[in-house]
């Protein structure tokens, strides 16, 4: 079965009572018994519902993965996952990441004796060199969150598991679409479905999924345990959306090449970040560890930081806010908004600059989301340093 049809289909059975096409939003805390620990298979909507069965079942064909277990958000699958992990261990991360992970672990795990060292992941020596003997996971982002640089994700693997340890890839930006993590050797493969899964800016979840039962069982553990699962009604909204995954992702990748087309060579552009630019580093990388090159793209403009702010507040296609991957074209200014955890030295070090942009390219009319992005260059001309 092909991933669209999948996607639509898999864990989406008629509701066999009534015979609903679609699956039902379950909104029920509990379920009656026959007798003292007699039931149907549900219990308990927090250990499990139905809705979220369905969601569940559907994510992890799309990763190919034989265990998913679903999450209330994209932090809530990331603190399962780092929960394989226990006090004194460590971890090798990607030092481009988003900055909700890095305050999770560098404001949470650490406190509990987890201990991280960041490395540039694009190249795998990086990361074999980081290694220590407490050395159980390696986390990785590819693209990675807002400079869009690549791991190898089938190289650090095989460093990772020859060294005992696991590898986890947050999957958000390319989507179960354009990769799959696991099929390349990692074994965890995690999602904010608040992105592009869910498509649409309504509901917020996060999914982490496995082909080893040991690691699904742990991370399941603690789904229950500690409660961050998602409602049933942002189950079904999550459902819903990823039934246009693959149609929308297509339409995401057109318009971000034509974007970048358009921005590659500008005048007024400092510096371009997309993996389908032949001049990107990992350029060949993403042609063999892809099926495309997503829809986000990063850039500066010529004069700093101040051009970046007058330039995120003229945008009219593109609105200023938080998040990304869905319909609409969304811009960030990543140094205040989703990276403002990060202390702006280090930052500065990563290259998340006061001067960066980062653009969720969504779907609407090609033309639209070019001229919007050539007004605001222009609006903001003044301020450039050429």
């Amino acid at each position: 079965m092909d991933f669209a049809t999948k996607a639509i289909h898999v864990g989406q059975e008629a509701e066999p009572v009534t015979g609903a096409t679609i699956v039902p939003i379950f909104q029920t805390s509990t379920y009656t018994q026959a007798s003292p620990g007699v039931h149907k298979g549900f219990d308990y909507s927090r250990t499990i519902n139905p809705t979220r069965v369905a969601l569940e079942a559907c994510l992890a064909s799309l990763e190919n993965a034989r265990f998913g277990s679903g999450f209330a958000s994209g932090m809530a699958a990331t603190s399962a996952v780092m929960n394989l992990l226990s006090s004194g261990d460590h971890a090798v991360v990607t030092d481009d990441l988003y900055g909700g992970t890095f305050r999770l672990f560098d404001k949470v795990f650490a406190r509990y004796g987890l201990t991280f060292t960041y490395v540039d992941a694009t190249d795998p020596r990086n990361i074999e060199r980081a290694m220590k003997p407490s050395t159980r996971m390696v986390w990785l982002e590819s693209p990675t969150n807002p400079l869009l640089k690549l791991a190898d994700i089938g190289a650090i693997a095989a460093i990772a598991r020859s060294r005992g340890a696991l590898t986890a890839v947050d999957n958000t930006f390319a989507t179960p679409y354009l990769q799959n993590p696991l099929d390349l050797g990692a074994d965890i493969v995690v999602h904010s479905t608040t992105k592009y899964v869910g498509g649409h800016s309504d509901a917020v979840g996060g999914f982490a999924a496995c082909n080893d039962k040991a690691i699904h069982d742990v991370i399941k553990f603690h789904q229950n345990a500690v409660g961050g699962v998602p409602g049933p009604f942002d189950c079904f909204l999550t459902l819903r959306g990823v039934k246009t995954l693959a149609i929308r992702m297509r339409e995401h990748e057109h318009n971000a090449r034509a974007l970048v087309a358009f921005l590659d060579g500008h005048e007024g552009v400092e510096r371009l970040y997309y993996p389908g630019l032949p001049s990107h580093p990992q350029h060949d990388l993403a042609k063999r560890q892809m099926r495309g090159f997503g829809g986000m793209v990063s850039f500066v403009l010529r004069g700093g930081s101040q051009r970046a702010h007058a330039f995120a507040s003229k945008t009219k296609v593109f609105s200023l806010a938080e998040s990304l991957g869905g319909v609409e074209s969304l811009i960030c200014h990543p140094a205040s908004m989703t990276h403002g955890s990060i202390p702006k030295e280090v930052r500065d070090e990563r290259g998340v600059t006061d001067g960066l942009l980062r653009l969720s390219v969504g779907i609407e009319s090609q033309a639209d989301i070019i001229g919007d992005v050539e007004q605001a260059i222009n609006a903001t001309r003044t301020l450039a340093v050429i």
